[in-house]
């Protein structure tokens, strides 16, 4: 995976909520396609390119960090445990026996639905469909996080990290990779 530069755009400190921030953003965007407030906010940063993706990544303490500081793969190491948040795949409107695992009913003897969920409660007392009811619906494109991977090497001349297990979402999705 790329990794970087991430040049740090913003510093927040909330005194009220009780947690600090740092805005790390990703990628150059094409000057045309960016608006002027993205524009004026990357200049504050002291960039001359608007950021693709924005970041807002909670710290213990701000200090250590700087606007315009740029963070780099070098920050981790063989073996470190990450975690890895993307948007999986999307697998549009599926039904119960691909999105839940049901088994399904009998395929022979004349079954007429073969693939339907059965029942979906009792009849007369509740007369409804119980909360949480698992029913087919929309599929994948969600936020997941997958925990304890293993970064396996870093090229650090090619902004490259390597990951040892599963990574959520598509080929040249963005992710986002913090430590443990």
């Amino acid at each position: 995976m790329e990794a970087g530069p991430c040049p740090d755009t913003q510093i927040r400190t909330y005194d009220a909520e009780g947690h600090s921030a740092v805005q790390l953003g990703f990628d150059a965007q094409k000057k045309e396609r960016a608006t002027l407030a993205e524009l004026g906010h990357a200049k504050v940063a002291g960039l001359d390119y608007a950021p693709r993706t924005l970041k807002e990544f909670r710290v213990e303490s701000v200090d250590g960090y700087e606007v315009g500081q740029e963070l780099k793969v070098d920050q981790f190491q063989e073996g470190d445990k990450i975690k890895v948040t993307g948007t999986t795949k999307g697998r549009g409107f599926q039904g119960v026996v691909k999105r839940h695992g049901f088994r399904g009913r009998p395929a022979s003897h004349g079954h007429p639905k073969k693939r339907n969920p059965g029942t979906l409660g009792p009849g007369t007392n509740p007369s409804r469909v119980i909360k949480g009811k698992k029913m087919p619906g929309q599929m994948g494109n969600t936020q997941q996080t997958v925990r304890n991977l293993r970064v396996e090497r870093v090229d650090a001349e090619r902004n490259l990290i390597y990951v040892r297990g599963a990574v959520p979402g598509s080929r040249n999705s963005l992710v986002f990779i913090r430590k443990m």
